[in-house]
C-alpha cells in the first residue's frame, strides 16, 4: 500500500511539473491575423504576437521573462525582421536594427529601468 501511494504522489508531482501551458490562438476577423500568446511553465506569458494566414510571423512580437517583463520587442514582415528590435538584458538595453532579415546596426545602452521601453 506505501508503494502505490509514493508511487502516485511521485506521478502527481511529475505531471504537474511537466504540465505546460497551452498557447493560446485566435483570428482577428479585422486584421485577418493570427494572434497568439505563448507562456512560460509557471504560467506568465512568455511571447505574444501575430501570424499571417500563411503562417509566418507578422507584426509585432513581445516577449517577457518569467517574472512577467518585457524583455524584446520587435516587427516581422511575412516572416522577416524587419525594423528597430529592443533586447533588454543585464541592465543593458541593445537597439538591433534588421535589413531583410539580417542585422544592419546594433546599440548598446545602459538601462536601469528593468524593462524594455517602446519610445
Amino acid at each position: 500500500m506505501t508503494k502505490s501511494i509514493f508511487f502516485i504522489a511521485v506521478l502527481l508531482f511529475a505531471t504537474t511539473c511537466l504540465a505546460q501551458v497551452k498557447p493560446e490562438m485566435k483570428l482577428n476577423k479585422e486584421t485577418n491575423l493570427i494572434e497568439a500568446t505563448f507562456f512560460h511553465a509557471n504560467g506568465e506569458i512568455s511571447q505574444k504576437g501575430t501570424f499571417n494566414l500563411d503562417k509566418q510571423l507578422h507584426g509585432e512580437w513581445l516577449s517577457y521573462n518569467s517574472k512577467g517583463e518585457m524583455i524584446t520587442v520587435g516587427s516581422y514582415e511575412n516572416g522577416v525582421k524587419t525594423g528597430k528590435w529592443l533586447f533588454w538584458a543585464n541592465n543593458v538595453l541593445k537597439e538591433v536594427e534588421y535589413n531583410e532579415n539580417a542585422i544592419a546596426a546594433v546599440t548598446e545602452t545602459k538601462n536601469t529601468e528593468g524593462i524594455v521601453s517602446r519610445d
